[in-house]
């Protein structure tokens, strides 16, 4: 008896409709988000961990519970005023770019 394999496309095709469609499109934003917020997390993970902070010491240093740099460092919480804090309590300069305004460098 053969199994037939399907790509990740043909079962997003079936799944969700082909590329264009509305909830394909909201589920490929929904995904390249998660796939951001993790990487900013692992990103705050590195340089707490570079810098020989405990969670629990990264926290204090912003205010917050050992709880919520944990969720921060597996993408979950994450906003932008969140990282910033934690970033300037790790003396991280940050340079963003946003499309139409240029760049904006903080810390």
């Amino acid at each position: 008896m053969s199994m037939k394999l399907y790509s990740l496309d043909e079962l997003k095709d079936r799944d969700l409709g082909p590329v264009g469609t509305p909830e394909r499109d909201e589920f490929e934003a929904q995904l390249a988000e998660e796939i951001h917020a993790y990487h900013v997390g692992e990103a705050i993970k590195q340089a707490r961990l570079a810098r020989n902070l405990t969670q629990e010491e990264l926290g204090q240093r912003i205010g917050v519970q050992r709880s919520q740099i944990s969720r921060l460092e597996k993408g979950k919480s994450i906003s932008l005023s969140s990282v910033m804090r934690v970033f300037k309590a790790m003396d991280i300069s940050v340079n963003l770019e946003m499309s139409g305004i240029g760049k904006i460098a903080l810390c």
